[in-house]
């Protein structure tokens, strides 16, 4: 790859023809991803969202934003503090995600009901917080639904002591496509640079929220949305629909 197209037109044309892929190859995946999501809210299920680092910026795109469905959670390792007890010293710890045990306790402070589906997200799917969290999930009768980077997944090797990775457990598995290691332009002599799984995650995350919306409304159910509460009633609006899953859902400033 040339400097020149290290830019950002480089990147913008790079990322856009990925996307287009995705767009493509993942109709078969999102309509099945969408008919889980749909089956949860119709069951009035939550969809519980979890992952760690960067993954937890699509975790925000999926619980608790306008235009978004009501019924979901977003699960983080800051619930052993929020909601658990814990030191806040623990969440310094970096080799918190490798602990066993910690995605079984989040599991516990989220308290999920039977029919709630468990969206895991990880570009690498081996991170063994991640694998325990699907693992648990489909131990206790969930459906899990996946969203990963299947070529970073596959040229890796797990880090979980089952030997599994994410997209071994999961029902459905979404690929964001993103290429191992993420980044998406080569630099001269080694190396990259533009990381590409949050673009299309958002991408993979929205078209199934739209699928599943279109699904409810196909059977004559209106999906439970979220309307800006920066617009005039919005908030009052979304506290109405909040209370059907009282105790269920929860929504952090952060």
């Amino acid at each position: 790859m040339s400097v020149e197209s290290v830019s950002a037109q480089g990147y913008a044309r790079k990322s856009l023809a990925v996307l287009q892929q995705v767009i493509e190859s993942a109709r078969g995946d999102v309509a099945a991803a969408a008919d889980l999501v749909a089956e949860c809210v119709r069951a009035d299920g939550v969809v519980q969202a979890f992952g760690t680092g960067h993954s937890q910026a699509l975790v925000l795109e999926l619980a608790g934003r306008a235009g978004g469905l009501v019924p979901t959670n977003r699960l983080s390792i800051a619930d052993l503090v929020l909601y658990g007890g814990e030191d806040p010293a623990v969440l310094d710890d970096p080799l918190l995600e490798r602990r066993a045990g910690v995605a079984a306790r989040l599991y516990d402070l989220a308290a999920p009901n039977p029919q709630d589906l468990f969206v895991v997200i990880s570009n690498s799917g081996v991170n063994s917080v991640i694998v325990e969290m699907a693992l648990h999930a489909k131990e206790h009768g969930h459906r899990v639904l996946a969203l990963t980077s299947l070529a970073h997944t596959r040229a890796v090797p797990a880090a979980h002591p089952s030997g599994r990775k994410l997209a071994d457990i999961a029902d459905v598995v979404l690929d964001n496509a993103a290429p191992r290691g993420d980044s998406l332009l080569e630099l001269p002599g080694g190396g990259s640079v533009c990381a590409l799984s949050t673009l299309t995650g958002v991408m993979l995350v929205q078209m199934t929220v739209a699928e599943a919306a279109g699904r409810l409304l196909a059977a004559g159910e209106r999906p439970p949305v979220y309307v800006s509460a920066n617009v005039p009633g919005g908030f009052e609006g979304n506290l109405e629909l909040e209370k059907k899953y009282a105790g269920r859902i929860r929504r952090t400033a952060s």
